[in-house]
């Protein structure tokens, strides 16, 4: 459904010192810096990026928006958790760990950014067959 998701970042080497650190628990390559002014980080199932806004103006972030990152497992949450508050992020909502909803039961994790970007790492367990 989607090619990229890209947020904005008002400190941009905060930004991707945080985004290298929570990512590369997913196993996804630290970000490649394009025109000085962004970074990329792609995997085989989509793009994410920080950028500095175009138009000069401070960086804001979505009330009521979430990034949500695919997680394998329960650890990997855990992980990106504790890398994004050694980073510079914040957390938010509930502790990490399980949580049970009308889709079933999830592990999830969630964190602001260095520019309060809201962002989660989520792993759906396999259902018992």
């Amino acid at each position: 459904m989607f090619s990229h998701l890209m947020v904005g970042a008002n400190d941009l080497e905060a930004s991707r010192k945080f985004y290298d650190a929570v990512l590369g628990t997913l196993g996804i390559a630290p970000g490649v810096i394009n025109n000085g002014t962004r970074y990329f980080y792609r995997s085989a199932k989509g793009t994410f990026s920080i950028t500095q806004p175009i138009d000069g103006q401070p960086a804001t972030y979505a009330n009521g928006g979430t990034v949500g990152f695919l997680a394998e497992s329960p650890e990997q949450v855990q992980a990106f958790h504790a890398a994004g508050m050694a980073n510079g992020g914040t957390t938010c909502e509930d502790p990490p760990g399980p949580r049970e909803g009308p889709f079933g039961a999830l592990h999830l994790a969630y964190l602001r950014d260095p520019s309060g970007n809201k962002i989660c790492a989520l792993h759906r367990p396999a259902k018992p067959a």
